[in-house]
């Protein structure tokens, strides 16, 4: 069993790359009749048809509205979408932060369920966002488990993972940054964490995970290019091996077997890549000599 007795996931989930292949055969189920809460799901994405389904799926049984912010799919994503009856936006993307503020401004409810359109909210979850009553200065965290090439990774610094992904738009918003966006929560504000699991399906095979890691490592560059830095010699030899051990030792990726060893090994390069995409932007920005 893939998730376990205590992570089960929408009855169509497998786990191996195609997993959501044949999710469509449960568009004639009858719907769960539950009561639902006055919360908006809100999705930014463009070109995930592999998971929308299950995603949204799994909202629709516990958020009052499904919002999508589609940026010009074309794989499929709309129609799965326009099965399930979600609210879908055609929106440009703007970057991650401006993009799902932009979302969040749209939705029809004040409490906002963040969820990213690779994540799938497990059976145990989406029953205790039934029993939430949102108060006012509370913040909601999910805690995200994160499937690789079809093996779930409980350490390598992945998990536990507590993402606040529930709060009220009013108080709280997604801060602008580069490779990582994160949210700005006031200070003093209550995070209460929700049983359950957050399944994150984010890579698809291992050379999904190699793009990723060199679209991080980009992005990485650019913003200690746009910040100024420029780190000296000594930090741009250790560093690589340095997330190597922190990620395969001292966060125990080595009980992972074979996915823990090739997560470090891959978290180890994109630091190097980081680095050295950084060299190039700096070298490329000093004035050319011209000859005599």
């Amino acid at each position: 069993m893939p998730y376990g007795p205590k992570y089960k996931a929408p009855a169509f989930d497998k786990v191996h790359v195609d997993f959501f292949s044949n999710f469509r055969c449960m568009e004639n189920a009858q719907t769960e009749q539950v009561e639902k809460i006055p919360v908006s799901a809100v999705i930014i994405c463009r070109n995930v048809a592999r998971t929308i389904g299950p995603c949204v799926e799994a909202l629709t049984k516990v958020t009052d509205e499904v919002l999508v912010l589609d940026s010009d799919s074309d794989d499929g994503t709309l129609e799965i979408c326009r099965e399930y009856g979600v609210r879908l936006v055609n929106q440009p993307f703007l970057g991650y932060s401006a993009t799902k503020n932009i979302g969040n401004e749209m939705a029809r409810y004040d409490w906002i369920l963040s969820i990213d359109a690779d994540e799938v909210l497990s059976d145990e979850l989406i029953a205790s966002l039934r029993n939430v009553k949102p108060a006012p200065g509370t913040v909601y965290a999910l805690d995200r488990l994160t499937n690789f090439c079809g093996k779930w990774i409980r350490h390598c610094g992945w998990y536990p993972e507590w993402k606040v992904r529930l709060f009220n738009r009013n108080e709280v918003f997604w801060k602008d940054e580069l490779v990582h966006e994160t949210l700005h929560i006031p200070k003093g504000h209550k995070i209460v964490r929700l049983p359950g699991k957050l399944l994150h399906y984010s890579f698809a095979d291992e050379k999904d995970h190699r793009q990723r890691m060199e679209k991080y490592a980009r992005l990485g560059a650019e913003d200690l290019y746009r910040r100024g830095k420029r780190p000296p010699m000594w930090k741009k030899f250790l560093s690589p091996p340095a997330r190597f051990v922190k990620t395969y030792f001292l966060k125990l990726g080595i009980l992972d077997g074979r996915a823990g060893w090739l997560i470090s090994r891959r978290n180890a390069w994109m630091v190097w890549k980081r680095y050295r995409l950084l060299d190039e932007m700096w070298k490329d920005a000093e004035p050319q000599s011209t000859g005599q």
